[in-house]
């Protein structure tokens, strides 16, 4: 997903390269940067908080995303593609917290 969303970022106008463009890069590469941070720390409850952090990120960079198709800066074939991915990252992280919950 963080290979697609910079692929297809580097479509987005020049206008955007320090506004939309590096937020929703920062969004999207926090997701694995969060997992993998909290997998490595001292218990299950920090690990929790940053699978949630994760997730907002997830669902923000989704959005921003969304925005940037609206805003005509993405095609549809480009946001479809990204959205199908950000669908099953989604259903991951989420199937990973309600497992942590148990």
């Amino acid at each position: 997903l963080v290979l697609e969303v910079n692929r297809q970022t580097s479509q987005f106008s020049k206008f955007e390269l320090y506004g939309l463009t590096s937020q929703i890069r920062r969004a999207i590469i926090s997701v694995p940067s969060n997992i993998v941070e909290g997998n490595y720390r001292n218990s299950q409850k920090e690990y929790y908080n940053f699978l949630e952090i994760a997730f907002a990120s997830l669902k923000e960079s989704r959005y921003q995303m969304n925005l940037a198709s609206r805003l005509n800066y993405l095609d549809l074939k480009g946001f479809q593609s990204c959205d199908e991915k950000f669908q099953r990252v989604e259903h991951v992280i989420f199937a990973l917290v309600r497992s942590m919950k148990c």
